[in-house]
């Protein structure tokens, strides 16, 4: 998870840029569909790869910045998928293409891994982070399970070698069969997480400022003080727009190795967003879901 990249970005300075840049794309839903989103004005330059940043705005070289995860072509690379429809447990193809045309075969390691995959249905549930494996002629694969029919939404989150920025591609794959989308789950601050853990989110997402929020996990009500390291960090947020499913990857503050693992994040818009804390403890990587309401 720069586990699961558009650029990752530092918080702080940049927080202002960042939500005038989703503020500006909010409403142009024709991103994740056929139409060419309408030019955003830039907001200076992105710093990359670090804990405490968030990953959620694609930098347009030198020029504009849009919402990550939108598109499935960005600053000349463009993600083309090799598997024409997905089947629970079937392995997921796809490369990179490079502003040269030619599959990409180099990229900067960000926490951990060279490329991070996101994969979720369109009614944001079956929500993975995946580390796809990559061979020599730039095709990457990793088995994917289905929560059942539907359209699939995959984010490459990746750094090629040799920029500076990162970027979020997204595409979307056809799981064939009778689809019935799922109900966004209601907004709770309390998630129940298999192997007796409760994850409690503490704060609330503001649109135009930045949010600070506090994830605090326990373990059949004892509070867990020691979180393990994942991909360099003692958690990874994801949290998906509903509606265009506009990506935003936050990693934490500096701090203990639980029970509280904290966040700053900025949004947007109001409206529902679903969120996906990822966290390592017993050596089990656990994923805790949130839905949302911003104000």
């Amino acid at each position: 998870m720069p586990a699961l990249n558009g650029p990752w970005l530092r918080l702080g300075a940049f927080t202002a840029g960042l939500v005038a840049v989703f503020a500006a794309a909010y409403g142009a839903g024709s991103l994740a569909g056929p139409g060419t989103p309408p030019p955003v004005p830039s907001h200076g330059d992105m710093t990359a790869h670090d804990a405490g940043t968030e990953h959620g705005a694609a930098a347009h070289d030198g020029a504009e910045y849009l919402p990550a995860g939108l598109q499935v072509a960005e600053a000349g690379y463009r993600l083309i998928p090799l598997t024409d429809s997905l089947s629970d447990g079937a392995e997921f193809r796809f490369r990179i293409d490079g502003p040269d045309g030619r599959p990409v075969t180099a990229y900067t390691t960000a926490h951990g891994k060279e490329l991070h995959l996101i994969v979720v249905r369109r009614d944001l549930s079956g929500f993975q982070h995946l580390h796809p494996s990559r061979d020599a002629a730039g095709v990457w694969s990793a088995p994917v399970h289905t929560s059942g029919p539907g359209q699939y939404r995959a984010f490459a989150d990746f750094v090629p070698a040799g920029r500076a920025e990162g970027l979020t591609l997204g595409v979307d794959v056809d799981a064939p069969g009778d689809y019935r989308p799922v109900t966004l789950p209601a907004a709770g601050r309390t998630a129940q997480v298999d192997g007796g853990y409760t994850v409690t989110l503490e704060g609330d997402l503001v649109s135009g400022a930045a949010s600070a929020l506090g994830l605090r996990i326990a373990r059949n009500g004892v509070p867990v003080t020691d979180l393990e390291p994942y991909l360099g960090a003692y958690g990874h947020l994801v949290a998906l727009r509903a509606g265009d499913l506009a990506y935003l990857h936050v990693h934490p503050e500096t701090g203990p190795a639980g029970p509280l693992v904290r966040f700053t994040a900025s949004v947007p818009s109001a409206g529902r967003y679903r969120l996906y804390l990822d966290f390592q403890h017993g050596g089990t990587v656990h994923t805790a879901e949130f839905t949302v309401e911003a104000r």
